[in-house]
């Protein structure tokens, strides 16, 4: 999955992929070790500035194409998946920001040279350089920067320094420009053997006003985040790419490596890291077209969640290839490196992390779709219902009975139960709940139930279920685990015998969600014990008051009773409650439970209930470590809500969905396992006693087991991922 979602991004990806290969394969890159340290500009430039990357970004006036931010990650993300050596990202960092924060004259003065071709290097930040104010608005600087990335050789300098009064003056210089011995720049000895990076010495420098950028250092910082963070997705895409297809090949014991399920896991892990780093690289290019606010906190998050993380990948892969990833001849220490100074120029990451931490509490991040290209009258027409429906009275049926009328409880579902609604019209729907003081019913496991009902049962299953669910009369379980069929579904024991009129079952199920409140369960029993597994299974409808059916709470660890165990003796189940052919139950079992409740646009993760904790006067944890902690925690649940947001627009544009959604499932049971760990911790002594903050904490803690067994453990989770998305084979 590359940073782009559209046909556009694709086929700029395509080109910056194909014109990588050309000018900086493997051999060429190490040809030119030497060379790409001291800022020496490469043979291939002129071509990368015909190609139009230099200019790709900046507006159409200053000699640019215009097209945004997205686009622009979409080339750094390329050209760091191939390892594209040179000065490339400082000139872009350069460009960008004085193309965001420069005045008239300056964009004017520099634009149009860094997009044909000039280099361009920024400092990240003023330590090093001390300014002393003179008259007329200029400043005299002298002092020597940190670490500058492409410093050595750049044409244009974007500088900043301490000023006598405790602050701080951005700048730039052009080098060629410069008074004598004003300006010396020295590469350094990198980490990174693809890049320069090196310092800049300024002897009693004059800066003009008119040299003066309207820029603080955070801004300036929030933008150079973006850009690291799509090259560091880039660098994560080739480093899990790389090392999938080596355990593909890599055989021990008779077999591919790939095969074992602790390689699969490990892999399965690695992409949904690489999947929410670009998800989160997204966020923070298309907060490149918002506010600095906005931009702010996408910048934060996008550096907490990726920076660190494709270093990481980067020694993950190295250990995933064994010795031979670890030898000087293979590629990937190329990555790494690259990897860890963006990292480390950038960093630390706590600070970004401290950073997202106060941001968050002055303002979330917007995750919401723009509708303003949807149907006015559908709008108006479905704020009237909801309108209406809130004159209703709150309490008994009459809310839910006009609902589901309206085809307001499910609106994607097919008519008459819902109202067909596009992608876009689900999104008008949910915003009109949103405003409303009418709240839209959850069918919860009749969420997986009726789509299979409405797919493939009988007419008369359609209308005796269908509208008393939407209605709110019939709730339902799901009779599906067994105590020896877990995850395995395929291997359940559960017989069902014909009999005259109907079917006898006999056996267990647990794990049941509220068996004991459902009217009615769905229920996959063997019908055929002679074919393979998979073949020989029903799918029933049982009536959760049947004689026979013996229903015990299972108590848990939270001392609730959510999960049961169901046990069948001699259940009758009359033949018009068979869904589908006999023998045919797995077919529809992989429909119901691919029919998790359809919500475009609605899965936002914003843990706002940790915010509200953390401002808590009973918290043992330090002030200091609260804040990094939170910011952490919102920038993985900010990367979830991009992931789910980038379905949510492939949805709209009729694209098929991505890698998002498989990935989802096991990002979401990490972030509620993160939420409530951090917040039990918080709370130190008050979390031992069973009462109180302390006891809710503890006990939210003790419920994620609910989340994390529903629907699937997190390790079958991650062998799907493997096998599945990555291609890897079955043990």
């Amino acid at each position: 999955m590359s940073i782009g979602l559209d046909d556009d991004h694709a086929a700029l990806a395509d080109s910056v992929r194909g014109f990588v290969a050309r000018h900086a394969p493997s051999e060429a890159i190490r040809a030119g070790l030497e060379q790409w340290v001291t800022g020496t500009r490469p043979d291939y430039w002129p071509a990368v500035v015909e190609q139009g990357l230099t200019a790709l970004h900046l507006p159409e006036e200053y000699g640019g194409a215009g097209a945004g931010g997205v686009a622009l990650a979409v080339v750094i993300e390329e050209t760091a998946r191939g390892l594209l050596p040179g000065p490339l990202l400082p000139s872009l960092l350069t460009s960008a920001l004085i193309a965001r924060y420069g005045d008239d004259d300056q964009r004017k003065a520099l634009l149009p040279g860094l997009a044909e071709g000039a280099t361009g290097a920024t400092a990240l930040s003023s330590a090093g350089l001390t300014a002393t104010a003179g008259a007329d608005g200029d400043y005299r600087v002298s002092g020597t920067t940190v670490p500058v990335l492409g410093a050595a050789g750049a044409d244009v300098l974007l500088l900043g320094a301490a000023t006598d009064g405790g602050g701080e003056v951005w700048f730039t210089v052009e080098v060629a420009t410069a008074s004598a011995g004003a300006v010396a720049t020295a590469a350094g000895k990198p980490v990174d053997h693809t890049r320069a990076v090196g310092t800049v010495t300024l002897s009693d420098l004059v800066v003009r006003a008119d040299q003066v950028v309207a820029v603080s250092a955070a801004r300036l910082r929030s933008v150079a985040a973006v850009l690291f963070a799509a090259e560091a997705a880039g660098l994560a895409r080739w480093c899990v790419d790389t090392g999938v297809a080596y355990v593909k090949v890599r055989e021990q014991f008779g077999q591919p490596v790939g095969t074992f399920q602790s390689i699969k896991h490990k892999c399965a892990r690695m992409f949904i890291a690489s999947q929410s780093m670009t998800a989160a690289a997204w966020d923070g290019a298309r907060a490149l077209e918002e506010g600095e606010s906005q931009l702010a906190i996408a910048a934060a998050g996008a550096a907490a969640v990726c920076l660190p993380g494709a270093t990481e990948l980067g020694l993950a892969t190295i250990t995933l290839l064994g010795g031979i990833g670890y030898t000087w001849e293979h590629d990937t220490h190329f990555y790494w490196r690259r990897a860890m100074t963006l990292e480390n120029l950038l960093g630390p990451a706590a600070e970004w992390e401290r950073e997202l931490g106060e941001l968050v509490r002055g303002e979330l991040r917007n995750f919401d779709v723009d509708l303003s290209a949807a149907d006015p009258a559908f709008r108006e027409r479905i704020s009237g219902l909801l309108a209406e429906v809130a004159t209703l009275p709150a309490e008994g049926s009459a809310r839910r009975e006009r609902l589901a009328a309206e085809g307001l409880v499910v609106p994607h579902y097919p008519k008459p139960y819902g109202l067909g609604a596009s992608p876009i019209e689900q999104l008008v729907i949910q915003r009109e709940y949103e405003r409303s003081p009418v709240d839209q019913p959850g069918l919860i496991i009749g969420d997986w139930a009726l789509p299979t009902v409405l797919a493939h049962g009988t007419d008369e299953q359609k209308e005796f279920f269908g509208p008393a669910t939407l209605r709110g009369e019939i709730v339902w379980c799901q009779l599906f685990s067994e105590p020896g069929a877990g995850s395995d579904l395929a291997s359940l024991a559960t017989r069902a015998e014909k009999v005259d009129g109907g079917w006898r079952l006999n056996g267990q199920k647990v794990w049941t969600s509220s068996a004991h409140e459902a009217d009615w369960g769905i229920c996959l029993a063997r019908t055929n014990p002679d074919v393979p597994k998979h073949k020989g299974i029903s799918y029933f409808l049982v009536d959760m008051r049947s004689p026979g059916l013996e229903i015990r709470p299972l108590r848990e660890a939270n001392g609730g009773f959510l999960f049961n165990e169901v046990f069948f003796n001699d259940v009758f189940v009359p033949d018009n409650r068979l869904v589908g052919e006999v023998d045919q139950g797995w077919r529809l079992a992989r429909t119901t439970l691919g029919n998790e409740r359809v919500s475009i646009g609605g899965a936002r993760r914003i843990p706002t209930d940790l915010l509200e904790l953390s401002g808590s006067d009973q918290l043992a944890a330090a002030p200091a470590d609260v804040t990094r902690e939170l910011g952490l925690t919102f920038a993985h649940a900010h990367a979830l809500s991009a992931l789910n947001l980038r379905t949510t627009l492939r949805s709209l544009s009729g694209l098929r969905p991505g890698a998002e959604s498989s990935v989802s499932k096991v990002a979401s049971n990490d972030l509620v396992t993160r939420i409530a760990e951090r917040a039990m911790r918080w709370l130190g002594p008050a979390a031992a006693v069973a009462e109180g903050v302390g006891g809710q904490r503890v006990e939210r803690y003790l419920t994620v087991l609910q989340q994390l067994l529903g629907g699937g453990t997190v390790e079958i989770q991650l062998n799907v991922i493997a096998e599945r998305i990555l291609g890897l084979a079955r043990g």
